[in-house]
């Protein structure tokens, strides 16, 4: 039986400029079917912020006019790598953990978690490329779809986000209103080649979206530095 929600949920992304988009959208689409939901698109200011898929995305609230939140997430994209020395979203995403049930992330936006000291001591997610990161941000990366660890959950590369929001809803509204979203969406993943992470891929494939990524990564690692000095 799935509960009846007596209080809304406020679920707060942040959104910012290139975010890669279904890190958000994905999530957003599960969690937006959990009982009781209200779900926050939350950035400095109300324009429309660009994802890195070349379409934009309109933010529902500002840093200074969201509600507490009681779900804090932290999409992904190259779009992080600005905010790790941003003061103003690192002091919006400290002041709503503070008091937030669950502090998570998808993909790439574990660093940015971890960036505002929120994953210290903490298991985290990311996505593989930039796995090796998480360590110099007081974090311990584990390489798997979706971790929890307390009330810290995130979610590995981009499609993993949509197992992540599924695997929050079933702590939000309970695993039967879980399976209910992940029917209705028809989440019945049969990808048509086995090719979705290094192991499967091989290291000459790997070799080269490792390439891909790599200027996005050695950018946060600078940013990282100038964060520590």
């Amino acid at each position: 039986m799935i509960p009846t929600p007596t209080a809304t949920l406020h679920i707060g992304f942040l959104l910012f400029p290139e975010v890669t988009q279904l890190d958000l959208t994905g999530p957003v689409q599960i969690l937006s079917r959990v009982p009781g939901a209200k779900i926050h698109l939350v950035w400095k200011a109300i324009e429309p912020v660009m994802t890195d898929a070349g379409f934009s995305i309109n933010p529902t609230t500002t840093f200074a006019d969201c509600p507490q939140l009681d779900v804090l997430c932290v999409p992904g994209g190259v779009g992080v790598v600005p905010l790790i020395n941003d003061p103003v979203t690192i002091a919006f995403l400290q002041k709503q953990a503070a008091k937030a049930r669950y502090i998570s992330s998808v993909c790439t936006g574990s660093i940015v978690l971890g960036a505002a000291g929120l994953l210290e001591g903490y298991e985290s997610a990311c996505h593989w490329s930039w796995l090796h990161l998480l360590p110099e941000l007081g974090a311990r990366p584990v390489a798997q779809r979706v971790v929890r660890d307390r009330n810290r959950i995130s979610g590995g590369g981009v499609t993993s986000g949509i197992d992540f929001g599924l695997t929050l809803a079933a702590e939000l509204a309970g695993e039967e209103a879980a399976r209910l979203i992940q029917l209705g969406v028809e989440y019945d993943p049969r990808p048509p080649f086995d090719c979705g992470s290094p192991a499967a891929a091989g290291p000459e494939r790997e070799a080269i979206v490792r390439g891909r990524n790599e200027k996005g990564v050695l950018l946060a690692r600078a940013a990282i530095e100038r964060l520590k000095s």
